[in-house]
């Protein structure tokens, strides 16, 4: 047996129906987030979690608390895996930051935000930092946010950055899982558990279309 991680976007919210960038914005699950979340643990339950940790937004810290309270395991929360700071463009819809800024968001790159490189070393090493409190064959859950699990997980498998938009965005309450072995981190699945929703995310617009 080995560690797995389980990367787990959080639950639907009203931003992401109206597909605003949210960032480090603290908006809360709406009604079909909340249900997601219910779903998804009911779902990431038979897994048998040994740890749980969220980002400090509530709408990932309440998508774990859903899988915690089935399971019986507290969750830890870690502000490193809040999802990408997107600056002047939190709040704002996509034909909003297109109009405003068309050369930054042709490169998805807010002028005041927080670089891809960045996003990807923080929550990679965050993803390292509690999985190396797991038993041999621990499972940990972290609830976070579409872009920046998307990056931590490039990172994780060392991916060069140029090959990290091959990987595509998660759906709301969907999730990878990754495995150590003996060269490092592996992919098992990604976007697992994708409902009939789009993704909405904070990611790359052509990663949501």
């Amino acid at each position: 047996m080995s560690r797995r991680i389980v990367c787990l976007r959080h639950g639907q919210t009203l931003w992401n129906v109206e597909r605003r960038f949210q960032g480090h914005s603290d908006i809360p699950l709406d009604e079909t987030g909340t249900a997601q979340a219910a779903r998804a643990a009911s779902l990431l339950a038979s897994l048998r979690p040994t740890l749980i940790v969220s980002s400090d937004l509530q709408r990932a810290n309440d998508t774990a608390l859903a899988l915690g309270r089935i399971v019986g395991l507290d969750v830890a929360v870690d502000k490193d895996f809040r999802e990408r700071g997107g600056g002047q463009w939190e709040g704002l819809t996509r034909e909003e930051i297109a109009a405003r800024w068309p050369t930054e968001y042709a490169a998805w790159e807010a002028p005041d935000g927080e670089p891809v490189g960045d996003v990807a070393a923080r929550v990679a090493a965050a993803m390292r930092k509690w999985a190396g409190r797991l038993d041999d064959d621990g499972l940990l859950v972290v609830a976070s946010h579409g872009a920046a699990l998307r990056l931590g997980i490039c990172e994780l498998l060392g991916l060069p950055e140029e090959l990290w938009p091959a990987l595509g965005g998660l759906g709301n309450c969907s999730w990878s899982v990754l495995q150590e072995g003996r060269k490092g981190w592996r992919l098992l699945e990604h976007n697992a558990g994708t409902l009939p929703e789009p993704v909405n995310s904070d990611d790359r617009p052509e990663a949501v279309a």
